[in-house]
């Protein structure tokens, strides 16, 4: 294996007492937990203006970024946007091209990794296989030259918090992927950093297992007050553990928000698209009224929707409506507004919920969901049956670009 938990503080910085957190199991942050909206608090971590360029090529392009203490903060992108070289820089093991890092109010961009206040912890876990549980997590501590009886009451408290005191005595190939991703952890929160910077932690984990240890980890961010950094591309994994998400694209930050904000919310097409499912509809705007905007779609329908946006009529947009939003019937509905003819495609079962995919007249490919709420196997809409699909005012977002 190579990677692991790496970096440290020379400084014994103590975390912070824990306190009540929204995390994306809501729409919006639970406790009224939202640093970002406090113009007069500063933040842990600022990253200003930073680039990073390799040769010709511009990993990460004038990123300015700010996460606050306490916050579990999801860097998401696509492989190659820049995010593991964002996480890279701060850890200390690349150096900006241009720009600046910030990390409680001090300046740390030429500080050499084991100076800054930070841990990382990789996809890789890198335990050293000759070593035990306890030693493996009490490793950096050793390093450090802390006294004994010091250390064994931090790798005591690690494992005691991570559940691992059963396998004290157990080397990593006598442990599964799960708990060893856990003594990987228990390694990074024994030198109580300030900051963990996690670097796709459970891309080894197996979906379940996976699942499983993405509630471990909010469990342990939420009781130890640490602040958690997290770079991943799932963004069901984002959405379930962060406070607030950083989506990134070709080195560029694109949006900032809350899981919820950024569902509901999205601010283009590539957001829209990335973060769950969603259907598209372009058209032109028609007409504005009653904080409304009526749209011509390309293939005749009419939409109606709630909109935030300056738009302007004539102008081209595009309306993005999530699967869940949209109802499908064999009744066509009362109103020609926000309502497209079509036929079953394809039907995907998947026990709680059926994703049906309905071609429109136009061969537009649209996805509807349907609650599975009947104790029932035979459904009420098959194949290739025509069905009218339509949905509220209030459900779609309208996009410029």
């Amino acid at each position: 294996m190579t990677g692991g938990v790496v970096g440290g503080m020379k400084h014994d910085a103590t975390a912070s007492a824990p306190q009540q957190r929204a995390g994306p199991r809501t729409a919006a942050p639970q406790s009224g937990f939202a640093p970002w909206k406090d113009p007069d608090l500063p933040p842990i971590v600022r990253f200003e203006n930073i680039t990073k360029r390799f040769d010709d090529f511009t990993a990460v392009d004038n990123v300015t970024l700010d996460i606050y203490e306490r916050e579990f903060f999801a860097l998401l992108g696509p492989s190659g946007c820049g995010k593991s070289t964002l996480l890279r820089m701060l850890a200390g093991f690349e150096r900006p091209t241009h720009g600046r890092m910030i990390v409680g109010g001090q300046d740390i961009s030429a500080l050499p990794p084991y100076e800054r206040p930070v841990n990382m912890m990789f996809q890789s876990y890198a335990l050293f296989p000759h070593m035990t549980v306890e030693k493996n997590i009490g490793f950096g501590l050793r390093q450090e030259g802390m006294p004994k009886d010091k250390i064994a009451t931090r790798v005591e408290e690690a494992m005691a918090m991570l559940e691992l005191r059963p396998f004290a005595k157990r080397k990593p190939n006598q442990l599964s992927g799960g708990q060893q991703q856990r003594v990987a952890l228990a390694r990074a929160i024994a030198k109580k950093p300030r900051i963990v910077l996690l670097d796709e932690p459970l891309g080894a984990l197996d979906k379940k297992l996976r699942q499983q240890a993405q509630f471990e980890l909010m469990r342990i961010q939420e009781t130890t007050g640490t602040t958690f950094i997290i770079v991943t591309h799932d963004q069901e994994e984002a959405m379930t553990v962060a406070s607030r998400i950083a989506v990134m694209e070709k080195g560029v930050l694109v949006q900032v928000a809350t899981p919820g904000d950024i569902y509901e919310n999205p601010k283009t097409r590539y957001i829209a698209g990335f973060i769950g499912d969603v259907n598209v509809f372009e058209g032109n705007v028609s007409a504005r009224s009653d904080g409304c905007i009526e749209i011509e779609g390309k293939d005749g329908h009419q939409f109606k929707t709630r909109s935030g946006e300056s738009v302007s009529v004539g102008q081209q947009v595009w309306l993005a409506l999530r699967p869940e939003k949209i109802r499908i019937s064999h009744d066509q509905p009362a109103s020609a507004v926000n309502s497209i003819p079509g036929k079953v495609e394809d039907i995907g079962y998947l026990g709680s919920i059926s994703h049906y995919h309905v071609r429109t007249p136009g061969g537009q490919r649209v996805t509807a969901l349907r609650a599975n709420s009947a104790h029932a196997v035979e459904r009420t809409i098959n194949w290739e049956e025509n069905v009218w699909l339509d949905w509220p005012t209030d459900a779609g977002v309208i996009l410029t670009g």
